[in-house]
């Protein structure tokens, strides 16, 4: 073992020669402890947010969604899919045709207006199923001779429904003013699942029902209201957006998940704007608790560097062992916050104990995202400033004259 390692270690962990020095030791560690475990949080709960609120959106629409310019209707789909995947290939994982119009729904005393959406059950199940509450998500065939429907749970607290209650629904047909020739298409429902996804948009707005059973309540025939398309690489989705454009031209109209809900992401981008401040913040604590160790330290060695200088030992000696001593006092801080932060990130995983109103937050607990790479990103930067830090004091320490420092009191 080097002298260096030595007297750090010597110096480290004596408690005789001074417990005021191993008490402030103690407040820096835990002060490290706390400010890599506030970071590390923060950047996972961000993290958490962005994947869950991305997973629900993406799973009610898709990675791409292509429409009608004005809401127009869309030609056969049986006709455009395979012109489409014969042009993309394997950049599409899916492309399934939706149809979709506002509508007026009724139940026994509550009317309110939402956008009813006919979805193809057996290609869009895997992605609702694990958002329904309530009943099942089941729009095949008929309950008493009338076909299905699935409301979100906002939607069905405002109408007084529950499972099997009885709905209509009115809306335009042929997207033609009503007259009395030609009146509103009305159609009854049976409730058959009620889904809850916590994003108000979807929840309070939006009702879903069979593909072909959309068609005829709106007079469409066998035309669509357009396409939610999945690609197989997401960093390309905006690369493969522009190219479906100009290959289909109008009147189509192709958007990413990230233009339609620009708003929500913009938002979660903003939530990730302090992060540098409060990790500036954090930092500057913890340099300033690492300076002020190493100076008390310098103070309350004095005699003993002026000893050690006496002897022989040059100033990069003295250089290195208050290096030293500082990356200890680092380290241990940088483990204790690293497993601490891990502790609390499962046990919000597994319990729930942060507690967030749904209809603000879009998720009624705060999600957390353990990403190794915030935890190595974190330890780095502490690490490096801390380094940093301590050369100041070691440097002071190293300029001590050994006759002063012996003759100190």
């Amino acid at each position: 073992m080097s002298l260096t390692f030595f007297l750090t270690k010597k110096y480290f962990k004596s408690k005789k020669d001074s417990r005021f020095i191993s008490a402030i030791s103690v407040i820096t560690i835990f002060g490290i402890t706390l400010g890599v475990t506030v970071v590390i949080m923060a950047l996972s709960i961000l993290d958490g947010f962005e994947n869950v609120v991305s997973d629900k959106i993406i799973n009610f629409n898709s990675h791409i969604k292509v429409t009608g310019f004005g809401n127009r209707n869309l030609p056969n789909p049986e006709f455009e899919v395979p012109y489409i995947q014969k042009e993309f290939g394997e950049n599409f994982t899916k492309i399934l045709p939706f149809v979709s119009k506002l509508s007026i729904i009724k139940s026994k005393n509550i009317t309110e207006g939402i956008t009813l959406l006919g979805i193809n059950p057996e290609s869009a199940s895997n992605e609702f199923k694990e958002f329904i509450k309530q009943g099942s998500f089941d729009l095949e065939g008929n309950i008493n001779g009338l076909p299905k429907i699935i409301l979100g749970e906002k939607l069905a607290e405002k109408l007084f429904v529950k499972i099997g209650s009885r709905i209509t629904i009115f809306s335009l047909k042929k997207d033609q003013i009503p007259t009395p020739d030609d009146p509103p298409a009305i159609m009854q429902f049976i409730v058959s699942g009620i889904y809850e996804s916590g994003i108000s948009d979807y929840d309070d707005l939006n009702a879903f029902i069979e593909f072909h059973t959309a068609q005829n309540l709106f007079g469409m025939g066998d035309r669509i209201s357009g396409y939610n398309i999945k690609v197989q690489d997401l960093s390309k989705l905006n690369m493969l957006a522009d190219s479906l454009q100009n290959f289909l031209h109008y009147p189509y109209y192709v958007r990413t998940i990230f233009q339609i809900h620009q708003n929500i992401f913009t938002w979660l981008e903003l939530q990730k704007k302090p992060i540098p401040l409060v990790l500036g913040l954090i930092i500057f604590v913890a340099v300033f608790n690492i300076i002020s160790t190493l100076l008390i330290i310098v103070l309350e060695r004095i005699k003993t560097i002026g000893i050690l200088r006496s002897l022989g030992s040059n100033r990069k000696l003295i250089i290195k062992l208050f290096l030293l001593h500082s990356f200890y006092l680092t380290i241990f801080g940088i483990i204790a916050g690293n497993v601490l932060a891990f502790i609390l990130s499962i046990i919000q995983i597994k319990y729930g104990v942060i507690s967030l109103p749904e209809t603000i937050y879009f998720v009624n607990k705060a999600p957390i995202f353990i990403n190794v790479n915030n935890y190595l990103l974190i330890t780095c930067v502490t690490l490096i400033v801390a380094t940093f830090a301590s050369l100041l004091p070691a440097w002071i320490a190293s300029r001590i004259q050994p006759i002063s420092a012996i003759k100190f009191d």
